[in-house]
């Protein structure tokens, strides 16, 4: 794992877990060019090598944000070729977290504003502190969400709430995020990382050949039809069987032990 980055923080709470934590808390953690192009990195890394992680945490440094969205200190000045250029940036970024093959788990610890509720939005699931506020902007500064909001948060709260979101930028807090489906759970800021700290040794204690398959089902089939995100979750299910971790599973079962999953 790469470790010459500047705006990320990362560490390993417990086997399997790898937590990300958005190092800016002097700017919010607001995504500058640096930030954007080093998330990037860091995915890539982890999605060409699977096996460095069984389930990833990410959170922001200090109480205040989780992530203030894009760095707008940065981006004043700036021409319209940079801005773009710049954006590619977060567009690769975007893609690269997608992409993870393992469970990502926001841990949203303050205010996620922007990109920062987009970054929340790109996780598996969240889960948030109980002071931590959200929005999507965009609006108020005469520009869209362009990380993923306009599709991920009707996925995530429906489209007529969504579009409420989108079109008036007003803030909600972490009680109706949990209440609309945005986040899973809200917990007290003390307890919000022993939380996900938690439920990820859960999943790392799973078959992590088992947990990338579901998720790469649940994320490519909700975008299908019925019929075929049905034929996706056979072939994927069908994955399965032939492996080390499906017979250990099994063995563990009936020998009333803990499976030791080793991810073959």
């Amino acid at each position: 794992m790469a470790e010459d980055f500047t705006t990320l923080r990362l560490s390993e709470p417990a086997p399997g877990i790898l937590e990300i934590t958005l190092n800016r808390p002097e700017a919010a953690n607001a995504i500058n060019t640096a930030m954007g192009d080093e998330l990037c990195r860091l995915f890539d890394s982890l999605n060409a090598a699977p096996e460095r992680a069984r389930a990833v945490i990410l959170t922001g440094a200090g109480s205040r944000a989780f992530c203030a969205g894009g760095d707008l200190r940065e981006r004043l000045g700036m021409t319209d070729a940079a801005w773009q250029a710049q954006h590619l940036v977060f567009e690769r970024m975007v893609r690269a977290i997608r992409l993870a093959p393992m469970p990502l788990i926001a841990a949203v610890n303050g205010a996620a504003y922007g990109g920062g509720c987009e970054l929340a939005l790109l996780a598996d699931f969240a889960y948030a502190a109980d002071h931590a506020r959200f929005a999507l902007t965009e609006v108020t500064l005469g520009i869209m969400p362009g990380a993923g909001g306009t599709q991920n948060l009707p996925r995530a709260v429906g489209t007529r709430r969504a579009n409420e979101i989108l079109l008036t930028g007003r803030p909600f807090s972490a009680a109706e995020a949990a209440a609309w489906g945005l986040v899973n759970r809200v917990f007290s800021p003390a307890a919000l990382l022993a939380e996900a700290r938690a439920t990820a040794a859960v999943i790392a204690a799973n078959s992590p050949l088992a947990t990338r398959q579901i998720k790469q089902a649940v994320k490519v089939g909700i975008a299908m039809d019925l019929p075929a995100a049905l034929m996706l979750e056979i072939e994927a299910y069908n994955r399965l069987v032939p492996t080390e971790d499906r017979r250990e599973g099994v063995a563990a079962f009936n020998e009333k032990r803990p499976p030791r999953f080793t991810g073959r």
